[in-house]
């Protein structure tokens, strides 16, 4: 019994095997051995090539802040919903709302380009952290150290781009101890191809947000179009599809717990190497600021949504961006302190002072960190109202813009041909901004921004000339709206009216203009005073970093995400959340029919996809007699990741990741290798909602399907 219950132990603590990392797939060779005792069947070669096609080759960074895949010879992209979501808004109407019903192009002649909406190609990559370093030296000030690392990182880039039509950026890496130059060929011309209606593309919402068990059908279809000699181009009726290097086959087989599983993707930002000083700052005043601030301009949304569904339309993409991190902020906040991450952090930074002892250089650093914290946790509330409360206000934003008039306008002689580029650009600006704006709203979210900054932030931190505004007004924020929105900058017939006859005048008596610019004037001074702090900080986590690493000289420790392609990988696997609790590793059809709530918004269910499922008409893409909808596996992401094909061990794609769990939301700062979990569709739900549901069986035919 005893030989029994410890062979299960073994087996058990082998399969809870949890990787940290976000890792440069330029180096794998570092992690291939790991990753072949857990399953995979690919060669490094086959994952991250330059000379070959790779799986590299099929993966993109789609639209800037999401990932999306190649799954056919034809160009065809899947990525989530969510990052699809603007654009899928901004293809909706009143009349034809695509967001809510959906779209589903039967022929090439019907997918709908995307303006601005880009798909960026990795080339190739390379160290370049010798060269950046032979023009720094350690008597530079950190400004210094950063003009010299951006002089050197541009020729560096020049040098790349040179004769090719393709962009390039040299990326730190360990807090600006390494360097990266990453080459990227882009394409301009993205088409919607497919997307399910947002009962089935958001199921769930902002009560699922960041939760399992979920029943989410997360994904979009796009296409990228070339030019006919195949490079990038923007739109034109005569580009045609794009021809990958490499599109990602299709599994059908599923998953089971234990498998392993990889992403490659473009994680956006973590900070794993954060102080418990940074941690304080976060569960103390950053987060909470965000998340009161956030949950006021929400209930605004939602109370003028409620009454108009043309304004629900046109806020829809606004709402998704305002929450999204607004739950963020408050599940990080619960579990730093749940996880005890402070405390974790307190250990780490005990061992450097230790460290330092043997390595004086290091000496000073903790305390550094810990007296620049002292002096920005003090302003950090009025740091975080000037962002998330000022910045929020509509007509101060469309002010501000307003200044470089000005600047040309108070000039001895204005030059006419200059104030005609700046009014053109601004009639842009104002058009974009009013089209996407109900003004009723946006008064009553000024009048409860400024009275959350008048209230919480402290007084001798506001600027005195709203302080004496506020007290001529006597705290009556709805009168201070009012005369905001009085002014020419505040509606989009008058704004134009304006730029077609600009007048110094106007500028010099309306109060939103005045107000706009003291609230601008007063952040650039926060600023000022904060940078030696900042400066302070920035090189404090350098050698914090730079120390680390020394201390662990043989362990293999992953830079933070930068938004630079990561591969990160592990098992399916399901966990638990706490005591006596259990979670399943998948997720069914039958627990979505189960969550359906027709009097909440959030939880109903496609007439089209009950029926599909009282028929049980799943086609091929059944498991057991069910629909797999999605499943969790204990890699490690984080936002940018969204939309990443999830891989087998063939390279096979068998889901799209789309979330972490709500348990490991502190996972940003510490990687929580018990709880931390990846959310993905399973491919054969979304192929299913394509196929059964959509009726798109033509797309279907694009694609590479493959059963073992």
């Amino acid at each position: 019994m005893k030989k029994l219950i410890i062979a299960l132990f073994v087996l058990l603590s082998s399969q809870m095997r949890a990787d940290e990392g976000m890792w440069i797939p330029m180096l794998l060779d570092r992690n291939f051995a790991d990753m072949q005792k857990l399953g995979l069947k690919l060669t490094p070669e086959q994952i991250f090539s330059i000379n070959n096609s790779s799986l590299k080759d099929a993966i993109v960074q789609f639209g800037g802040g999401c990932t999306g895949e190649l799954i056919s010879a034809e160009g065809l992209l899947l990525t989530n919903h969510h990052c699809g979501y603007a654009q899928i808004h901004a293809l909706s109407t009143v009349e034809d709302n695509i967001l809510e019903n959906g779209f589903w192009a039967m022929s090439r002649g019907q997918e709908k380009p995307c303006r601005g909406l880009t798909a960026r190609f990795l080339v190739h990559m390379e160290d370049v952290t010798d060269e950046v370093k032979a023009v720094l030296n350690d008597e530079m000030t950190e400004s210094e150290r950063s003009r010299k690392i951006s002089e050197i990182s541009q020729e560096i880039v020049s040098r790349a781009q040179a004769e090719t039509h393709y962009t390039a950026r040299v990326a730190p890496f360990y807090e600006g101890n390494q360097f990266y130059l990453f080459v990227y060929e882009v394409f301009e011309d993205v088409r919607l191809v497919g997307t399910p209606p947002e009962a089935i593309g958001k199921f769930g919402a902002d009560t699922d947000n960041w939760m399992w068990p979920r029943h989410t059908g997360d994904f979009a279809l796009f296409r990228i179009y070339m030019s006919p000699d195949g490079k990038p181009a923007k739109y034109s009726e005569d580009n045609v599809p794009y021809i990958p290097k490499h599109f990602l086959p299709i599994s059908l087989d599923g998953v089971k717990e234990g498998d392993f599983a990889m992403i490659l993707g473009y994680p956006g930002r973590t900070d794993r190497f954060a102080t418990s000083w940074s941690i304080n700052n976060s569960i103390e005043l950053k987060n909470p600021t965000i998340v009161n601030v956030r949950t006021k301009r929400l209930e605004i949304i939602d109370e003028f949504s409620a009454k108009d569904p043309a304004v629900r339309l046109l806020y829809a993409n606004k709402h998704a961006g305002i929450s999204n991190f607004w739950k963020y902020s408050i599940g990080q906040t619960e579990q730093l302190k749940r996880n005890k991450v402070a405390d974790k952090k307190i250990e780490i930074e005990h061992k450097f002072r230790e460290f330092a002892k043997q390595n004086p250089e290091y000496a000073d650093v903790l305390s550094d960190i810990e007296n620049a914290y002292q002096t920005l946790d003090q302003y950090e509330v009025v740091t975080r109202y000037n962002m998330e409360a000022i910045r929020a206000i509509e007509v101060f934003t469309i002010a501000n813009q307003m200044a470089t008039l000005e600047t040309e306008l108070q000039k001895a002689q204005p030059d006419a041909e200059k104030i005609k580029t700046i009014t053109e650009r601004l009639k842009g600006m104002v058009t974009r901004i009013f089209d996407n704006s109900y003004q009723p709203l946006e008064q009553k979210n000024a009048e409860k921004m400024l009275r959350m900054y008048a209230t919480n932030v402290p007084k001798n931190q506001q600027p005195k000339e709203f302080v004496a505004w506020t007290e001529k007004n006597k705290n009556d924020f709805n009168k201070m709206a009012q005369e905001f929105y009085r002014s020419p900058f505040s509606n989009k017939e008058q704004a134009l009216a304006f730029l077609n006859k600009p007048n110094q005048k106007v500028f010099e008596r309306d109060v939103a203009y005045k107000m706009a610019r003291t609230f601008t004037k007063h952040a650039e001074e926060i600023t000022e005073t904060l940078s030696p702090v900042n400066e302070q900080l920035r090189k404090a986590n350098r050698l914090f970093v730079e120390g680390f690493l020394k201390m662990y000289p043989d362990k293999n420790i992953a830079p933070n995400a930068n938004s630079t392609m990561r591969l990160t990988y592990g098992q399916v696997l399901g966990y638990s959340p706490a005591d006596a609790v259990w979670y399943d590793y998948k997720t069914t059809l039958t627990g979505l029919m189960e969550k359906e709530n027709p009097a909440l918004a959030e939880f109903t269910v496609p007439e089209r996809l009950k029926e599909l499922y009282e028929k049980k008409d799943f086609g091929i893409y059944a498991e057991n007699g069910n629909i797999i909808t999605c499943f969790i596996f204990n890699g490690d992401i984080t936002g940018g990741n969204s939309g990443s094909p999830v891989l087998n061990a063939n390279g096979e794609l068998i889901g799209v990741a789309f979330d972490g769990n709500w348990e490991a939301m502190s996972g940003d700062i510490f990687f929580e290798s018990e709880l931390q979990r990846c959310i993905n569709v399973d491919i054969r739900y979304v192929l299913f909602i394509i196929d059964k549901f959509a009726g798109a069986k033509h797309l279907i035919n694009e694609m590479s399907l493959r059963a073992r």
